[in-house]
């Protein structure tokens, strides 16, 4: 009895630091702009059991739990410094400081560690960016979901508008649909907060966000100044254009930069967020976010590539069925994706393997890539096959792949688990680029072979924003930095 008391009364103590962390962590995001981050998940409108078990998952990376205890005293030092906008990570301040030998205290280690972010080195909070996202269908409808997320500072990004093409007959007055789709979705459950429509002046206010409906079936047809849309960031998730001439049509006044949510085809860059995100040059304004499977593969090869160097390299792609596939047989323009999506597995084709060396183009070695469609509606696996340049084992590339996803600038992209019975409905809602799983990986002398799961919707709509956030300079640092690999 005495055991079950002390355990549900550390629970109890657990569950009032977090509620006392939730106020804490609400205003430095809405006054400041500054995410409060725990191993890159991000803290801001979570609940006290949200806050508590992203605290308990660090054991899955590191080993031992992490203790809201640990990480308040941390939270409560940011509040007295005059902070800028940032991100700013309470797993790893508590990390450092616990590593570090000088005994500074934890507002002294603090202020130390987050100097980049105060005084007269801190960014100056600037005016929201405009976006319009082309195209409302599952990739749309989860960035306008995380667009909406990170306008709660009223900073940073902000969804002016999404153009769609107009229902026809019974479907003429579309915009209640729209909404009702935004609103739930079968995989990605609610939408967190409230939506309502005004169909005189065809809006949809989800949050507070005014969010245009422009009809269109022609990019040229629309006048987005007519909207009071500016220097905007358009973002095609439609796919129809994929080359620069095709997506220079959205090039109109209003609209500054078009990104397009599939490969990019002849010139235009293909950008993985964490790997090449860098090159992006300034007067670039058309440029793609590669594939969902690019985005997975990328950046744990780019991890061993710099580790151990990669001679060759093949992907298998174990993929969720897509919208592009038929639910039951019917004439289709591929060979295979005709036949019923929730009844078979179907083989297809790739393209991630190739999109690689736009990535990664310092990387020499060939990797080659197939695909099998699957009956689940969400998460992938990506089976990276790689010749290293010299022999390791297993425990080394396992430790490697879990530091890199604590600490190196990978760890947005790269997360890590070794729960041993893991499946892929778990890493639904996942904004990492792709997962470890530590309990398949098998390596044996220069041979090694990574398993890696990613959420191809919400994971990808992820690193699609960070690169919208990027190339609009709302893309703010984290702290405690970590080196350059």
């Amino acid at each position: 009895m005495t055991v079950t008391e002390d355990s549900f009364t550390n629970w109890s103590n657990r569950e009032r630091i977090a509620e006392s962390m939730i106020p804490v962590i609400g205003k430095l995001h809405r006054e400041r702009d500054v995410t409060v981050l725990l191993h890159s998940r991000s803290l801001v409108n979570k609940s006290v059991v949200s806050i508590l078990k992203t605290h308990r998952f660090a054991r899955q990376i590191t080993g031992e739990e992490l203790s809201v205890t640990d990480t308040l005293p941390y939270l409560e030092a940011l509040t007295t410094l005059d902070l800028g906008p940032s991100q700013i990570d309470l797993a790893l301040l508590a990390a450092a400081h616990q590593a570090d030998p000088r005994g500074l205290t934890v507002a002294e280690f603090t202020a130390e560690a987050v100097a980049g972010a105060t005084g007269a080195d801190k960014i100056e909070r600037r005016d929201p960016r405009d976006v319009v996202l082309y195209g409302f269908g599952r990739i749309g409808r989860l960035l306008a979901r995380l667009l909406i997320e990170k306008a709660g500072s009223g900073n940073g990004l902000r969804l002016r508008a999404i153009v769609v093409r107009k229902g026809k007959g019974e479907f003429a007055d579309d915009l209640v649909k729209r909404a009702s789709l935004l609103r739930r979705d079968s995989i990605h459950g609610q939408f967190q907060g409230t939506i309502a429509v005004d169909e005189a002046n065809g809006t949809i206010i989800a949050n507070g966000n005014e969010i245009k409906v422009i009809h269109a079936d022609d990019p040229t047809a629309v006048d987005y100044q007519a909207y009071g849309i500016k220097d905007a960031i358009l973002i095609d998730n439609t796919g129809k254009w994929r080359d620069r001439a095709g997506l220079s049509q959205h090039l109109r006044p209003g609209i500054a930069k078009v990104v397009l949510t599939a490969p990019g085809k002849g010139d235009v860059p293909n950008i993985v967020h964490g790997v090449n995100h860098s090159t992006v040059k300034p007067d670039e304004r058309i440029l793609s976010c590669a594939s969902c499977t690019t985005n997975a593969i990328v950046p744990p090869l780019k991890a061993m590539a710099d580790e151990y160097g990669v001679l060759r390299g093949h992907v298998e792609t174990v993929h969720s069925y897509t919208n592009d596939q038929n639910l039951l047989d019917n004439y289709h323009g591929s060979e295979r994706r005709g036949r019923s999506a929730a009844l078979n597995m179907v083989i297809t084709e790739t393209g991630a393997a190739s999109a690689v060396a736009k990535a990664l183009p310092d990387l020499k070695a060939p990797i080659t890539g197939s695909s099998i469609r699957v009956p689940v509606p969400d998460v992938s696996i990506a089976i990276l096959s790689l010749r290293l340049g010299r022999e390791t084992t297993r425990e080394e590339v396992l430790d490697h792949l879990r530091q890199t996803s604590l600490t190196s600038p990978l760890k947005r992209q790269i997360d890590f688990t070794s729960a041993p019975d893991a499946v892929s409905s778990d890493f639904i809602g996942s904004r990492h680029a792709s997962i470890v799983d530590a309990g398949a990986t098998k390596v044996d002398g220069d041979n090694a072979i990574l398993y890696l799961w990613y959420d191809n919707e919400f994971g990808y709509s992820c690193q699609v924003v960070r690169v919208v956030q990027h190339v609009s300079g709302v893309e703010y640092p984290t702290y405690p930095a970590t080196p350059e690999v």
